[in-house]
């Protein structure tokens, strides 16, 4: 038995997924955090943390343990040699974007947007008083990927001075490969659009075949590009409200860091020592949850395509199933996987409201009562 085939019951422990459907018979999979017990490293920093117990001030770009497991994490598993001074702590993916656009774009200027996206992602560009142009996501070759047509035709237009990608993307599961990575550089580099890349699930590549490529590694993005990246995803710690944006361009990192200036708090000091302790003591625990969360994947591909007016396609990455109900035939996807006991991610919430977004991110046995409970 597996490791992650034990998870905690954290129905009375306030998490935000569980609260939704608290009282009712509707099991939760909708928000992105995993029902996995976080590495034992991670823990025992955290203990250590606890013992000493002083939770002062800790200035982040001060903390060097943290900092130096950055760069070896982006060296070993993504080749990307980076400066350590190239690190933006933040406390948050989704501050970070916001931060960007405040950066980087005046009132009124246009924030190109792949669509569908997860929701703090679509909302990010109006409460920033700018203008969201969606570029969608197209299924080519039993594969999502980007409109890249769609992309060079909305860069054009001079008012766009910022693009905001997710990739690995969320929902639809797809790595984007050097190809397309290659074809967004030439695009930006070509209409002056700056790129910030959500790349939050990175390190949960289930594809054997495939390899992440962090923008700011690309040459032709390293002046242009805000890759952000977080241990949060990855191993469990999302509650720790910790991240970090890798800026190489010393005049970019500067105007983020002003932007964020006075309102964005400092990382925590346990999100620093979760951070420190996943990225140099992780690699076994993360290798085992990828080999987990596969088999997951693959069980949920071959279950959901038996279901009636059901299909997905199997995604390269992340723990997330983008689930296609439009041959269901009913007017509310979202009420219908309600009524069967389960509660996942509303598709409208991501611009696409006839799916939904089901975590796969748990126990083998949760994931068999959730397609359990679809199949009847």
């Amino acid at each position: 038995m597996s490791t992650f085939d034990h998870t905690p019951d954290r129905s009375n422990q306030w998490s935000f997924k569980w609260q939704k459907y608290a009282g009712k018979d509707i099991l939760p999979c909708w928000v992105a955090d995993t029902e996995f017990r976080c590495a034992p490293p991670i823990l025992d920093a955290l203990h250590a943390l606890t013992e000493h117990g002083v939770m002062g001030y800790t200035l982040p770009a001060q903390h060097q343990p943290a900092n130096d497991a950055i760069v070896r994490w982006l060296r070993d598993k993504h080749d990307w040699a980076i400066e350590s001074d190239w690190i933006v702590w933040t406390p948050g993916v989704v501050p970070a974007f916001n931060v960007a656009i405040k950066a980087y774009c005046e009132d009124g200027d246009k924030v190109l947007v792949q669509t569908p996206n997860y929701p703090p992602l679509l909302a990010a560009p109006a409460l920033n008083n700018t203008q969201r142009v969606d570029i969608p996501t197209v299924l080519q070759d039993g594969r999502w990927t980007l409109d890249l047509d769609a992309l060079e035709k909305e860069a054009a237009d001079p008012r766009c001075k910022l693009m905001i990608l997710c990739n690995p993307m969320n929902p639809v599961g797809s790595v984007m490969t050097q190809q397309e990575v290659d074809a967004i550089a030439a695009i930006c580099e070509q209409h002056n659009v700056k790129l910030c890349s959500d790349e939050i699930h990175c390190d949960l590549i289930l594809n054997e075949q495939v390899k992440h490529i962090p923008a700011g590694r690309v040459a032709a993005l390293q002046d242009r590009s805000i890759t952000l990246m977080a241990a949060s995803k990855t191993f469990n710690v999302a509650g720790l409200g910790t991240s970090f944006a890798i800026i190489p361009d010393a005049s970019l990192r500067r105007k983020f860091t002003q932007a964020a200036a006075g309102i964005v708090p400092w990382a925590n000091i346990m999100g620093l020592e979760a951070t420190r302790a996943a990225f140099t003591e992780g690699d076994e625990w993360l290798a085992e949850q990828i080999a987990y969360l596969r088999e997951n994947r693959d069980y949920l591909v071959s279950r959901i395509n038996d279901i009636d007016g059901l299909s997905v396609v199997s995604a390269d990455a992340t723990f997330l199933a983008w689930i296609d109900g439009s041959g269901l035939g009913v007017t509310d996807v979202q009420q219908w996987c309600e009524s069967k006991g389960i509660g996942p991610s509303p598709g409208k919430d991501f611009g696409a409201p006839q799916f939904f977004r089901i975590n796969f991110g748990c126990s083998r046995a949760m994931l068999t009562e959730i397609l359990d409970r679809l199949s009847k």
